[in-house]
């Protein structure tokens, strides 16, 4: 009897050990990610920034060429007329209102949701596309988007914004990278048995590693040139552990499709 108590003392003794190293993994893991999260959101400001650039490259050359010609009527004029300075004024305005919503887009990007919301698709669709457009004219990529059904879902918004510009950052850079002809993304929008489904695909010819799910391993870099690693590993984390979703990628007859899934809201 006395052999059997303390058995029993010991095996709590173990179990209190055990529960104690499980606690110390999960806060350790947790830490992890929140420094695999931060860098995740380093890389993108940087990405966002060079965006940025580029958004403001146009405006700002059309926002020199007002002034320059109303500089070019009084000094080869000697005048210019009430009309014609309103209709500058009202030209720059636009410019500089066009220049203020990109800011508080990528501002928007930046800030930490903080409950989730309902949402439509198409608008957070918007919103990324918004902040790489720029980028993608640069290389010359067509962009088709298809809507199917544009469902409504419950999550963090910024957050979804994130995982998009990832997933179609990285199809960008495959495109760019390997030089190819013809460069095309493709999003289509749909549902499926109370899911909403977004489709992302290019045309770059697939990811050639096997297997391919080990792109969403952290710090998986082959093949990106100035690639961190944590783009698609921290986009399957919000859309599988923050939006109870599911995160999926195949290679298509043209390219890497990746594949969101959402539970809608109804």
């Amino acid at each position: 009897m006395e052999n059997l108590e303390k058995e029993n003392y010991r095996l709590k003794e173990e179990i209190k050990k055990l529960k104690r190293e499980i606690s110390q993994e999960i806060e350790k893991n947790h830490k992890n990610d929140k420094v695999l999260f931060k860098q995740s959101k380093m890389a993108s400001l940087g990405e966002m920034l060079g965006n940025i650039a580029h958004q403001w490259r146009q405006p700002l050359m059309e926002l020199s060429s007002v002034t320059m010609e109303l500089q070019a009527k009084i000094e080869l004029l000697g005048k210019v007329t009430n009309e014609e300075i309103i209709e500058s004024i009202e030209k720059s305005n636009d410019i500089i209102q066009y220049m203020s919503q990109t800011i508080d887009d990528f501002r928007n990007f930046f800030a930490k949701d903080k409950k989730r919301v309902q949402f439509k698709i198409t608008e957070q669709i918007s919103s990324a596309i918004n902040m790489i457009n720029s980028s993608l004219k640069q290389h010359n990529i067509k962009l088709e988007i298809i809507v199917i059904k544009n469902s409504s879902i419950i999550g963090f918004k910024n957050e979804y914004s994130q995982v998009l510009i990832n997933i179609l950052s990285n199809a960008k850079d495959e495109l760019v990278n390997r030089k190819i002809k013809d460069p095309k993304i493709t999003l289509k929008i749909g549902e499926k048995e109370g899911k909403s489904i977004v489709e992302i695909e290019d045309n770059a010819g697939g990811i050639k590693i096997e297997p391919i799910d080990k792109v969403f391993e952290p710090f998986y870099t082959k093949d990106k040139a100035n690639g961190t690693g944590v783009g698609l590993f921290m986009s399957k984390l919000i859309v599988e552990n923050n939006m109870d979703g599911r995160l999926l990628v195949k290679n298509s007859s043209k390219g890497a499709k990746f594949i969101i899934v959402i539970p809608k809201s109804f």
